[in-house]
């Protein structure tokens, strides 16, 4: 395993898999967040500029990678979320309109189907848990689009929902930098067990993607950075040769 990205693909180069890093809370819909706030809006903006990003490789398919899934599971079109687990009456199709008997999808791949429908994707979606992403990224056709939902830590200061913990910040400000180096050894090589201590519910996430592009030459970019609830909530475009 390299200890370094590779660096950024030559121009020119095709690319074979973008990636765009967005975190999950549910506030990133505007139904829940309710009355506006800036903190908010600049999230909500990022996101959408890292998946404009993915989409403009042109990919067939893009993966929605994110904890909640079963292994192995494939959840896509007819398939459905909802928000009642937040206190709102309404149901997120995957892809496409909803068919009976179609599969609950957790909430991280229920929001990366609501960006995705907000940048217009029109191509086939598959939503997967993290322990499976690496088999998509060698079997599907490229260019594909891995759209990786994940949160920071939530332990970041006193009102976050783990409490404060020192080592939180520090943490996420290791994940900042390897997103924007676009490391992806580095992604791979993070502590599981860390994470799980500090409430990084992205960890898996992060970790499946690096080692699906470990060793590929990466252009990155973070587009944000902020824990304005105590929640490490980061952004970033990745587009791998």
């Amino acid at each position: 395993m390299s200890a370094v990205s590779p660096g950024p693909p030559p121009p020119g180069t095709r690319a074979s898999v973008a990636v765009a890093f967005c975190p999950a809370p549910p506030l990133l819909l505007p139904a829940v967040e309710g009355r506006a706030d800036a903190g908010t809006r600049a999230l909500r903006n990022a996101c959408a500029a890292a998946v404009t990003e993915l989409l403009a490789v042109r990919p067939e398919v893009v993966v929605v990678v994110g904890e909640g899934a079963a292994p192995r599971e494939r959840l896509g079109a007819g398939d459905v979320g909802t928000l009642r687990g937040v206190g709102l009456d309404l149901e997120i199709p995957f892809q496409g309109r909803v068919r009976p008997g179609g599969r609950r999808v957790p909430l991280a791949h229920t929001l990366g189907a609501w960006l995705l429908e907000e940048a217009g994707f029109a191509g086939t979606r598959v939503g997967v848990a993290p322990a499976d992403l690496g088999q998509l990224v060698r079997d599907l056709p490229t260019p594909l689009g891995v759209l990786a939902m994940g949160d920071g830590s939530a332990r970041r200061n006193v009102k976050a929902p783990g409490y404060l913990d020192d080592a939180a910040g520090p943490f996420d400000a290791d994940v900042a930098r390897s997103l924007a180096a676009g490391n992806a050894a580095a992604l791979a090589a993070l502590d599981p067990d860390a994470g799980e201590r500090l409430l990084a519910a992205g960890v898996p996430v992060w970790r499946a993607v690096g080692a699906a592009l470990d060793g590929r030459s990466i252009a990155a970019q973070l587009h944000h950075d902020a824990a304005p609830f105590g929640v490490g909530y980061l952004v970033a475009s990745w587009v791998a040769a």
